[in-house]
């Protein structure tokens, strides 16, 4: 849903100045997002007798839509801001505000795996 808040805006779906095609990708990405949150709440609340496998697969479906995120910068010809909408607090110490975001985030499903990973543990013994 956050991805939906910072992406229907002008400064991206509702860009004049975006081409069709690249808008098909903005709508790609935030389809993506909706899918990847759905499998995490599948795989998080499903019952099963393998508790390490489901938390490392809810992990994985909720820090995907992050992690690429995150390396999407590495492909040619991108940036973190279009240069219409690049302001002087666009990067706080160095950092694109999404870089916070995943950071944030990668943070707290790594926190929360590793606890869901060490109470499993605790009731298998």
């Amino acid at each position: 849903m956050g991805a939906h808040v910072a992406d229907m805006n002008p400064t991206h779906i509702f860009n004049d100045s975006w081409p069709p095609h690249a808008k098909f990708h903005t709508g790609q990405t935030l389809s993506m997002s909706l899918l990847l949150a759905l499998l995490t709440i599948v795989f998080a609340w499903r019952k099963t007798s393998d508790q390490r496998e489901a938390v490392l697969a809810t992990a994985g479906f909720a820090a995907a839509y992050w992690v690429t995120q995150a390396i999407a910068i590495s492909y040619p010809n991108t940036a973190f801001y279009d240069p219409e909408f690049l302001t002087a607090h666009s990067f706080t110490l160095g950092l694109p505000v999404q870089a916070y975001f995943e950071i944030g985030f990668l943070s707290i499903i790594t926190v929360a795996s590793w606890l869901a990973l060490r109470k499993s543990a605790h009731w298998s013994n």
